[in-house]
């Protein structure tokens, strides 16, 4: 380790429990009483050493386990238990299937098959990058999806390099993997599961407001969906406009992308079987729950049980995988098979939990509350206006840390300031959520930026030129989608506080 990382750290490690002992003893105001200081005191801990990586992201999510029985804030069994919830299942489920896709390549399959489409118009081929990028981000993880488009992107680079000369694909060339990070980020906010910080709203959301209505997979798409398309649509304008090639100079093979398709072969059983898993559980996913839109209601399949509110979508993204590690393979073995499971990412899920046990704490130790009454004074401003300063602050923030650690420790406080302004908590927790996994300015907002720019083909300042005008229309498409479709999709009213909102306000 570099000695002034080394440092980093250390301070780090010194900074979280001082800070937090300081804020215990020394309240920052005088109306937060001891389990309110106490509570506080925790949560700055686990910010500084989230943002300062201290230790492993997972493991300062792991505090809360520790801390809050010997501070005596919640009770060890309780406590424990937030960290395995239907959120979690979902998340489980999800990725058990993203990994039978990447063992028998059908995630390439489907990114060769849209590339094989686009031909050979150079706009036309990044669009067709775009598009598969961001529709396996829907499914699987960004990094996942980034580290698959990337050898693809670079032997697309390299043929054209030999063809036309590196100075000429030059341009061309940091367009093609810019488009390939930015879409894998905006593709993954289409769907619950596509970025870790939805299914974090979702549950610090359910923590937040017992009452409230559940967010569903089809209301997130319903929501997410247009909005990514939209997004992704006009940053493939911007970049095929940007770093279009001098006329003449990149001469592009249509049959390349057909040739490495057919290359694959037929599609294998163990494709066929995880491609019709994988369409069976969006289908359920997408039709599980009842939709109202306007006045017409579409009831979902879960009503044709005798209990519906038993099933959610974790409920059916586990059921989906089980059956995976039932079906026959090749050799003996099974379609997903526990040397694949293996590679669960569980310091995600470890920092799921560590988020969902902060919100947990918030609400019932009344920090929640208090930070409610400290926020009333913002109530003078327009609810736009907060929106918009939400956004752009969250944006910006997640370009120095982790997009899953921001949503953590932001989404209980927006919770309480929604509290304070007497407005629907979604105003304010959707249009963060979003935020965070719209970072494009610097490798280290987002894990796709990180990898593309491991390419060596890429400097910082051609990231940051584009990515600050990308970040801004980010706050603008999500202030503007959230006041369009947002308000339907979600029931939101703008100026009134929903009846499930209220009983949390006093909950202790």
């Amino acid at each position: 380790m570099k000695p002034g990382l080394q440092s980093y750290r250390l301070f780090g490690a010194l900074a979280g429990p001082l800070i937090s002992f300081l804020c215990i003893v020394f309240p920052a105001t005088a109306s937060l009483g001891e389990s309110e200081s106490i509570m506080a005191g925790v949560a700055l801990w686990m910010a500084i050493w989230w943002v300062l990586e201290v230790v492993p992201l997972g493991v300062t999510a792991l505090l809360p386990v520790a801390l809050f029985p010997l501070f005596g804030l919640m009770n060890g069994k309780t406590v424990s238990s937030i960290y395995f919830n239907h959120i979690i299942m979902l998340f489980i489920g999800g990725f058990l299937i993203a990994l039978a896709m990447q063992r028998w390549n059908l995630h390439k399959r489907i990114a060769l098959k849209i590339l094989s489409l686009a031909g050979s118009n150079p706009a036309v081929v990044l669009l067709g990058f775009m598009l598969s990028t961001a529709f396996l981000s829907m499914w699987i993880s960004n990094t996942a999806t980034t580290m698959m488009m990337m050898p693809i992107g670079l032997s697309v680079i390299m043929r054209l390099e030999a063809e036309s000369g590196p100075n000429a694909v030059r341009r061309y060339s940091v367009g093609l993997l810019l488009g390939i990070a930015y879409s894998a980020s905006i593709g993954g906010v289409a769907t619950l599961v596509g970025t870790p910080p939805n299914l974090s709203c979702a549950r610090i959301f359910s923590i937040m407001f017992p009452e409230a209505p559940e967010i569903s997979f089809a209301t997130w798409f319903l929501f997410g969906f247009p909005l990514s398309l939209t997004f992704m649509l006009l940053v493939w304008g911007v970049l095929a406009l940007l770093f279009r090639p001098s006329a003449g100079t990149v001469r592009m093979k249509g049959g390349g992308f057909r040739e490495a398709y057919h290359a694959l072969g037929r599609m294998g059983r163990e494709e066929v079987v995880v491609l019709i898993a994988f369409a069976s559980l969006a289908l359920l996913w997408l039709t599980r729950s009842g939709l109202d839109i306007g006045e017409l209601h579409l009831p979902g399949w879960s009503s044709l049980f005798a209990n519906p509110g038993f099933i959610n979508d974790g409920t059916v993204a586990m059921t989906v995988a089980l059956v995976l590690f039932l079906v026959p393979a090749r050799e003996g073995s099974r379609v997903l098979d526990w040397e694949t499971a293996k590679r669960l990412p569980w310091d995600i899920v470890l920092l799921f939990g560590g988020g969902f046990a902060l919100a947990s704490g918030f609400r019932e130790s009344g920090l929640a509350e208090a930070l409610g009454h400290q926020l009333e004074g913002l109530s003078a401003l327009h609810p736009l206006l907060i929106v918009v300063c939400i956004c752009i602050f969250v944006t910006f923030l997640t370009e120095l840390t982790s997009n899953t650690a921001t949503a953590e420790m932001l989404l209980p406080i927006l919770a309480a300031l929604a509290l304070a302004l007497e407005i629907n908590p979604l105003l304010l927790m959707i249009p963060a959520t979003l935020s965070c996994s719209f970072a494009f300015m610097l490798p280290v907002a987002t894990p796709p930026n990180a990898i593309v720019f491991g390419s060596n083909r890429i400097a910082i300042p051609d990231m940051a030129r584009v990515g600050i005008w990308f970040n801004l229309l980010g706050v603008l498409l999500i202030t503007a989608s959230l006041y369009t479709i947002g308000l339907q999709v979600f029931g939101i009213d703008i100026f009134t506080m929903p009846d499930w909102a209220v009983p949390a306000s006093g909950a202790r």
